[in-house]
């Protein structure tokens, strides 16, 4: 059961992965689903290609230094803490060779400060503990490539259904632009 179904507005951040230089068709959806969201909701919308988001160093000061804040200065910090105040996130990006952008890759990585470094046994499985009591849902939208078939497709909602079981959420929805109306994304990101 949703714990947003008496809650009226919700806070949902949306990590736009297009690579794209110019406008695309991907990115246009992604504004009309903002648009739609924003009737009702608190909507961040992150456009990742414009922002300077380092790659994950893998120095640990998240963990033992300063829990919780990367040390890299940057614009992920204001990515990260949009995020873990959200009620949803959506991770959106085109396909390119099969996966989703390199900008999204890059701040998922970054995902990794909002964890402690400790360990936990889950289903057999070690995985972080939560650093905050709260961590949200999340969807993922993507748009295929002129090739792209079903295993491009399960290999993401693979990476994606393993990212949510380390960050203690539930991916509620995988979906393609394609197939997938604007409306029935809105319906579906409010009403899980």
């Amino acid at each position: 059961m949703c714990h947003f179904l008496n809650k009226t507005e919700m806070n949902i951040t949306i990590l736009n992965g297009d690579m794209s230089a110019t406008e695309s068709d991907f990115s246009a959806y992604i504004e009309r689903l903002t648009g739609k969201l924003r009737e009702k909701h608190q909507v961040k919308l992150f456009p990742l290609n414009q922002m300077n988001i380092q790659h994950c160093s893998g120095c640990w000061n998240c963990w033992w230094k300063t829990p919780g804040k990367c040390q890299t200065n940057d614009d992920a910090e204001s990515v990260l803490r949009s995020v873990i105040n959200a009620d949803f996130v959506i991770f959106a990006s085109p396909l390119m060779a099969g996966f989703i952008s390199s900008r999204l890759k890059r701040m998922t990585d970054r995902f990794v400060a909002l964890l402690h470094p400790y360990i936990e046994m889950r289903n057999g499985e070690s995985h972080h503990i939560k650093r905050y009591p709260h961590y949200p849902d999340f969807g993922v939208i993507l748009d295929k490539e002129a090739d792209t078939d079903e295993e491009d497709l399960e290999i993401v909602r693979d990476i994606y259904d393993r990212f949510a079981l380390n960050f203690h959420a539930e991916q509620k929805y995988f979906k393609c632009i394609d197939n997938s109306k604007v409306e029935e994304v809105v319906n579906e990101t409010c009403h899980y």
